[in-house]
């Protein structure tokens, strides 16, 4: 679990975030160009991309736990194939979560994601952190370092791979063309920066009227 709390603070003040581990950096950044200094982010294990169903339970235990220690507590994760079910878990434990689908549409925004989808169903998306991580959480998660010829049944029906792109890093965009090559897939390169995460970030703090300060 990834962790950021500000030493020696009294947490009964503060805010805390239970987000996906894919999100952890651009959410540590947000936080601290934007001055969020009574935010903190603990991040559950990235891995649960692949394993959505054990999302809703990992969240619900961690907000359980921190439900007296933080005066507001939000949940960092879109429904990211959970059909609902961390909805449920939300609703019950009175906590809001990131609106969308998946990280995908909050970083893209749901008008120019929707626009990507619809122009071709059978699209595999990359964000900077999965690009950074695509043998661990991809090739390896799925054992296809170790049975390719499984690489068919998972990528089969997709014809093109789309890196969202957060930072305009040529390291990482040659990564993700690599992965694209690798799953036999055309590549397609989209900007979009942070996207509705900043916005949406903004908004869980003490001044929702405020500037957003993106990241450079």
């Amino acid at each position: 679990m990834v962790s950021e709390t500000m030493p020696n603070s009294d947490t009964s003040s503060r805010t805390l975030v239970v987000a996906c581990g894919a999100l952890a950096r651009e959410l540590l950044d947000l936080i601290k160009v934007n001055g969020l200094e009574t935010f903190d982010i603990e991040c559950l294990p990235a891995s649960y991309h692949n394993t959505p169903e054990l999302i809703p339970e990992a969240v619900r235990d961690r907000v359980t736990q921190a439900k007296n220690e933080y005066q507001n507590i939000y949940v960092g994760y879109a429904d990211c194939g959970t059909g609902g079910l961390l909805d449920k878990v939300c609703e019950e434990l009175q906590v809001e979560r990131l609106p969308g689908a998946h990280c995908y549409e909050f970083f893209a925004g749901s008008k120019q994601f929707s626009e990507i989808q619809d122009a071709e169903i059978g699209t595999f998306y990359l964000t900077d952190y999965l690009t950074r991580h695509f043998d661990r959480l991809v090739i390896q998660a799925l054992w296809l370092d170790r049975h390719p010829e499984l690489l068919k049944d998972y990528f089969g029906a997709y014809t093109r791979l789309v890196y969202l792109a957060q930072t305009n890093d040529p390291e990482i965009e040659q990564k993700a063309r690599d992965a694209a090559e690798r799953l036999g897939l055309k590549f397609e390169l989209f900007y979009t920066g942070y996207g509705d995460l900043g916005s949406n970030i903004i908004n869980l703090g003490p001044s929702p009227k405020q500037q957003l300060n993106e990241i450079s």
